[in-house]
This record gives C-alpha cells, structure tokens and sequence, in this order.
C-alpha cells in the first residue's frame, strides 16, 4: 500500500511538473528589474533600465516551440546619478534619440539540467546585431494574484565595443576609465496570459 501512494505521489509530481509553464507569458515589470554593472577605475559600477517589456513562449515538453523576446528603453537607463544617467543617453555612449529601444530575440533553448537553460538569440543595441547566450533559472511556478506566475533569473557578459558603446578616457597614470565587460542580470516575474477559449 506504502509503495502505491508513493508510486502516485511521484506520477502526480512528475505531471505537475510537466505542465509547469506551459504557454505564453507577459512581464509584471512592477516585480521584475533589469540590471548590470560594469568596472569604473578600481570598483564596479551598477545600473538598472527602469522601462521594459517582453513575452515568453514557454513549453516544457518542446523547446522548439518556445521563444523570448524582449524590449528595454535605452532613455529609462538609471545609475542613480543625473548627469551620468544623461552622459550614458547621449551620442558618447547609447545615443538614445538615434537608438531609442534595445532588443533580444530568441533562436534556439536548450535544457542544461533539470531548472537551467541556454537560450540564444540576438542582442540589436546601438543599431549593431550581435548573436548572444544568456543563462536562464526556472524559478518555479505558483498560482497567486489572480493569475498563473513564473520567475525566472537571467545572466549573461557582453562586451560594450561589439555594439559600437565605446566610450573611454585615457587616465594619466595609464589604463582606461571604463572597462569593456557589462554583466548583466534579469529577474523576471512572468504572468500567464489567459486565452479565450470561446
């Protein structure tokens, strides 16, 4: 008898699993952030943009069906410095007016293990087009707030010159104001999307 409830204990499980974030989801940016740092001098110095927005196609059982994309602002850059924040907006660096929005598209996810994944796509930022990799956590999933909820954690490294961001100084005891490798970090709050059934 023990064995029976365990056997479907298990079977109940492995289906939740299975049917955990199956479809399409939009971005609750009031619980998401976008993040990055990169090396200023001898530290690191950390930012966020503030305006975003994407859609995740997530299917478990078929990761060909899947797919991400996903939308920053470039003027919604926030350092927590007002003249840095307008420094990093203009022609030196993002050139907002010219290159207002930053984008990702997915081509192919891959399963790492039983939560992470691969998904590669193209990074379009500062009208260059670069292929790129970022390292997906599956957070779970939970029905609460009146919806179907997924969390995912996002990371990946760029270097800023492959887009043309190549902004630098000269410091006079030698070496470069700015690094050229951006670290960036997502963290996503997911909300399904209900389809009309009618």
């Amino acid at each position: 008898m023990r064995k029976t409830l365990t056997l479907i204990a298990l079977m109940v499980l492995i289906g939740a699993g299975s049917a955990a974030a199956q479809g399409t989801y939009s971005i609750d940016t009031a619980h998401s952030n976008v993040g990055f740092k990169i090396r200023h001098l001898v530290a690191r110095v950390s930012g966020s943009f503030t305006e975003f927005d994407g859609t995740i196609t997530a299917d478990f059982q078929n990761l060909d069906a899947s797919s991400v994309e996903f939308t920053i602002k470039a003027a919604s850059i926030d350092t927590g410095n007002e003249k840095r924040d307008g420094h990093l907006r203009s022609a030196d660096f993002f050139d907002v007016e010219n290159h207002p929005e930053i984008t990702f598209k997915s081509s192919k996810i891959t399963k790492k293990d039983r939560d992470t994944y691969v998904v590669a796509g193209t990074l379009s930022m500062h009208g260059v087009s670069k292929p790129v990799v970022l390292n997906v956590d599956y957070l779970g999933e939970v029905e609460a707030m009146g919806g179907t909820r997924a969390g995912y954690e996002i990371t990946t490294t760029i270097d800023r010159q492959d887009y043309g961001v190549s902004w630098n100084r000269l410091l006079d005891t030698g070496g470069l104001v700015l690094g050229d490798t951006v670290e960036v970090m997502i963290n996503l709050e997911v909300v399904k999307q209900e389809t009309d059934t009618n």
